[in-house]
C-alpha cells in the first residue's frame, strides 16, 4: 500500500525549520516520521504525518513550496539483519532504492520508510515475501 509524504523544500537558515513545525502545530498535525537532508544552501524535509491533505494546503497557505510523494513503508522486526533481509530481497529483485528512513515502534518492530525507482515493483516483491507493508493509518496510529 502506498502512503503519501510531505516533500517540504526550506532554505538553509537559523529558524526556518520552526517555521514548518509552527505551521504543521497550528494546523492540528500530527508528524510521525520525518527525514531532514541539507545541502549548504537547502533542504528537503520529508515527513509523514496525519493528515496531509491538510498539512499540505497550511504549509503552502504558509509560502512553502511543498510536494507529495507516494512511498511504501514495511514493518521488520528490529533484530541484526532486518533492513538486509528487505534490501537483499529487493536487490534479486532489480528495485532500487532511492532514499529510505526509519522509526521504533512500540514494542519489538521498526518501520522503514522507502522511495523506490520503481514502486509497484516493490510492493509487488514485498507482498511475495510475505512483508508487511503498512497502511497510512497504521503508520500514524496514535498520531
Amino acid at each position: 500500500m502506498k502512503i503519501e509524504q510531505l516533500s517540504i523544500f526550506l532554505e538553509n537558515k537559523a529558524g526556518r525549520l520552526a517555521e514548518v513545525t509552527n505551521v504543521l502545530a497550528t494546523a492540528n498535525i500530527n508528524i510521525r516520521a520525518l527525514s531532514l537532508a541539507d545541502t549548504s544552501d537547502f533542504g528537503i524535509l520529508r515527513l509523514i504525518v496525519n493528515d496531509h491533505d491538510t498539512a499540505k494546503d497550511a504549509l503552502k497557505a504558509a509560502g512553502f513550496t511543498v510536494g507529495l510523494t507516494s512511498v511504501v513503508a514495511v514493518e521488520v522486526p528490529h533484530v541484526p539483519g532486518g533492513l538486509d533481509t528487505i534490501l537483499q530481497l529487493l536487490g534479486k529483485k532489480g528495485v532500487n532504492v532511492e532514499y529510505m528512513y526509519a522509526f521504533m515502534q512500540k514494542g519489538d518492530n521498526a518501520v522503514l520508510i522507502f522511495r523506490f525507482n520503481n514502486l509497484d515493483a516493490a510492493m509487488e516483491a514485498l507482498r511475495e515475501a510475505n512483508i508487511p507493508v503498512l497502511s497510512t493509518d497504521q503508520v500514524c496510529n496514535g498520531c
